[in-house]
């Protein structure tokens, strides 16, 4: 059943404004809002302020808007203001949506308020009919996930919460598994017998922002890592599922996390960028990482013995989401020494996939050379829709498939819990670089050339 209300908490924030106001009007000139939207916040703006900033918001995103999508989104938006610590704001909130049957929830507020307002909630009757979205981070390890977890479901049943991962929304991470499972050229190479190693890499070239508060209590490990990366990496691993239906890929993805062996603190690396203690906000001789890298093993029938390689940071040489998959050579080298073929999965800005291959030098001589076989999929099919407005249909419209599982999320914490509780010290390094050189150590022969590196790779080979 579609949803008829949208209530945003936290509506005149970074979240609401950055990424949530462009996703509405994007649904809305497509069509496909039709709803009410009640924005909650304590700034006490008026009805025109808060409208104002919405339509900057969008401006500053959509440079060319259709004026009658923005007018009609602008329409159909309503600021309650009021404190989530008083009784009252929520009074007010269940009767402005009492007329609504199905309202969706969305806390795009910090984490620390979401069992307080979800109680609140119900308190005035709301979450009876209500569906309610939360952002990441869902704890900050596994025994505050398991107590978030439980404090919500004294108020809601699973079928009711939808946990956000914002990489489930990206277009190209889906395209991981109808590349794996579309074509039957890779599926019987997809495997230990075949793959050599894995190595993925989300990549910032830039700090973190004047959050300084916020980070030096999280960390890449947990604000990446623990989400992002292994999501991305379930769905490069995971068995074919019986069927698209979101129960079937929640199994397959816990599957994987449960193989996953227990990671030795030897093959992790913290790195923390130099000039992070001088930043605002971060604790004097702090310890937090800002970089991660590490090598893990997934100890199931497909991949035993495949080394997979993670690695995240700030400050990076340049900003990049990429996977690569690397072949074994042939049993033979028939024609001299060569590259290794390679899978590469774009999977930020200019997504798209690069097959690396062997083909014959011109010349008398039987020599390999390597090339490349290169799709982009924005040139291939035009714009791709954000992943917010991916996950905000799928909110209003009751489908789980692109949101994450309570089970997924505690065994996520459980893989990472050791090095949480008890973390090898942080390395500096410069910014700028790819990290400290022991993340480089990880992978024998050094990791991959990915965006611009691997690129310019690519023409010097040709």
């Amino acid at each position: 059943m579609k949803a008829d209300a949208l209530v945003l908490f936290g509506a005149t924030g970074d979240l609401a404004k950055k990424k949530l106001f462009p996703a509405l009007y994007d649904l809305e000139d497509l069509g496909e809002l039709d709803v009410k939207i009640f924005g909650v916040a304590s700034s006490k703006w008026t009805q025109e302020v808060f409208k104002e900033n919405v339509e900057q918001a969008v401006r500053a995103r959509k440079p060319e808007v259709d004026e009658a999508a923005l007018g009609k989104l602008l329409g159909e938006m309503q600021l309650i203001v009021g404190d989530y610590e008083d009784p009252q704001t929520f009074v007010a909130l269940a009767e402005a949506i009492k007329d609504f049957k199905l309202p969706v929830i969305y806390l795009a507020i910090a984490p620390e308020y979401f069992a307080r307002i979800t109680e609140a909630l119900a308190m005035v009757g709301i979450t009876r009919r209500a569906r309610v979205v939360v952002e990441k981070p869902f704890g900050r390890d596994l025994e505050s996930a398991k107590a978030l977890d439980a404090e919500l479901k004294k108020l809601l049943p699973e079928e009711q919460i939808y946990r956000i991962d914002h990489y489930l929304g990206k277009e190209a991470v889906e395209d991981l598994l109808v590349f794996r499972f579309a074509n039957t050229l890779f599926e019987p190479v997809w495997n230990r017998n075949y793959v050599s190693n894995i190595q993925v890499t989300m990549a910032e070239n830039f700090g973190i922002d004047g959050r300084g508060k916020f980070y030096d209590g999280v960390g890449a490990t947990r604000d990446v890592l623990q989400n992002h990366l292994l999501q991305v990496l379930t769905m490069l691993t995971m068995e074919p599922p019986i069927d698209m239906g979101s129960e079937a890929m929640q199994n397959e993805k816990i599957k994987v996390l449960s193989a996953i062996r227990d990671i030795n603190k030897n093959d992790v690396v913290r790195g923390q960028f130099e000039g992070y203690l001088d930043e605002d906000g971060v604790a004097e001789n702090s310890d937090t990482e800002t970089f991660v890298a590490m090598k893990l093993f997934i100890d199931n029938w497909r991949w035993a013995g495949v080394p997979i390689y993670l690695r995240t940071g700030k400050k990076m040489p340049e900003t990049v989401l990429e996977v690569i998959v690397e072949f074994k050579q042939p049993p033979r080298a028939l024609f001299g020494a060569a590259a290794s073929n390679q899978v590469r999965f774009r999977l930020g800005a200019k997504d798209g996939v690069d097959l690396s291959l062997q083909a014959k030098k011109p010349g008398t001589k039987l020599v390999t050379e390597t090339v490349d076989l290169s799709v982009e999929f924005v040139a291939e099919f035009g714009d791709r829709q954000g992943p917010y407005e991916r996950l905000l249909r799928a909110s209003m419209l009751g489908d789980h498939f692109r949101f994450t599982r309570i089970d997924a999320v505690l065994h996520s914490w459980q893989i990472l819990e050791d090095l949480l509780k008890n973390p090898n010290p942080v390395v500096q390094y410069e910014a700028g670089t790819w990290g400290p050189e022991a993340a480089q150590a990880l992978v024998p022969g050094g990791w991959a050339p990915v965006g611009n590196a691997a690129d310019q790779l690519k023409n010097l080979q040709k």
